[in-house]
């Protein structure tokens, strides 16, 4: 089975922070690996409105409208992208290349609240994937996503949704070393472990994936009196998610199959803190989660606490 690259067309929004370098240097190290399966990569900068603080302090903002459409106004925001923006992207830019992005790149700058313009440009752009940064410069110091990052990933539902993590890159040649893929048979629990099988189809170097299957406990009785016995009904999952590795060109010696059991949020977690992985891939939803719910409560929590590896919600679209 060959499954065509699902990653070819990347937004990357960035600011100063050193969380959004290494997103950058990250989707370099990808980017450089995926060659030709990508096709762009675009850098945003999205102006939020606090150089407007710092250079019009003596304008009444009380009328923004008219501020907005003075050549003041235009001429600060110029500059300003001139002068700061500009250079930060060309930087930027030239990471990838260094990296080894053959792609085209684009730069373009965006203006309002954004996480909006992020989830805007997105679906106008048609982008396949978005590469975050767990926090901006304004992000606090704490464990929790920045907001920005926080509304993408819950809003941008069309996209396959990166959050690149504060300990990757070890190795430049192989950005992924180890991924770490949950499954529960779901259909979008599908999605992320065929996203998975092409990554790890084109990399080098690649040392691993562990297909992960959590009994949720919760539920454990439920199954039984419905006829089913959690143990069984979970190697079949796990043997099933395997052979689809194997027929991606995946060798067995590089596929690990595991049961845990338990509340799957927390199994997961327990499994990236017990094993040094550099990806971990889900899902958006789980099989248990309800249709209203834009992001599965177990996706959401593992995006919250796993710091360390970068994680990936893919799209179901």
């Amino acid at each position: 089975m060959k499954l065509q690259c699902s990653i070819p067309k990347i937004l990357l929004p960035v600011d100063g922070s050193e969380d959004a370098k290494r997103a950058v240097e990250f989707t370099g190290c990808l980017g450089g690996l995926l060659g030709k399966g990508l096709s762009v990569i675009t850098l945003l900068r999205v102006i939020a409105g606090g150089y407007l603080s710092q250079h019009l302090a003596n304008i009444d903002f009380r009328a923004e409208e008219i501020v907005k459409s003075s050549e003041i106004f235009k001429r600060v925001k110029e500059e300003h992208i001139e002068q700061n923006i500009m250079p930060l992207l060309n930087d930027m830019e030239k990471t990838l290349r260094e990296l080894g992005v053959q792609a085209k790149i684009k730069k373009m700058t965006g203006e309002g609240d954004p996480a909006n313009e992020i989830i805007r440009i997105a679906k106008e752009g048609r982008y396949t994937t978005i590469v975050m940064a767990r926090r901006g410069v304004s992000g606090g110091k704490g464990s929790h996503l920045g907001s920005v990052t926080n509304k993408v990933i819950y809003a941008a539902a069309e996209q396959t949704v990166y959050i690149v993590g504060q300990k990757v890159l070890k190795d430049k040649a192989c950005p992924i070393q180890r991924i770490l893929v949950p499954v529960d048979g779901s259909s979008y629990s599908m999605k992320g472990l065929e996203h998975a099988v092409c990554l790890a189809s084109g990399l080098k170097g690649f040392g691993g994936v562990t297909l992960l299957r959590v009994i949720n406990m919760a539920l454990f009785m439920e199954r039984l009196k419905d006829g089913l016995d959690p143990k069984e009904e979970s190697k079949k999952i796990l043997n099933e998610s395997k052979n689809i590795f194997v027929q991606g060109g995946i060798p067995e010696s590089l596929i690990t199959t595991k049961i845990r059991t338990g509340s799957p949020a927390e199994e997961i977690i327990k499994e990236t803190l017990e094993e040094d992985y550099s990806l971990i891939i889900m899902g958006r939803k789980g099989r248990t989660a309800l249709r209203e719910f834009i992001l599965g409560g177990v996706s959401s929590l593992v995006l919250q606490r796993c710091q360390n590896p970068t994680v990936s919600i893919v799209s179901s679209e």
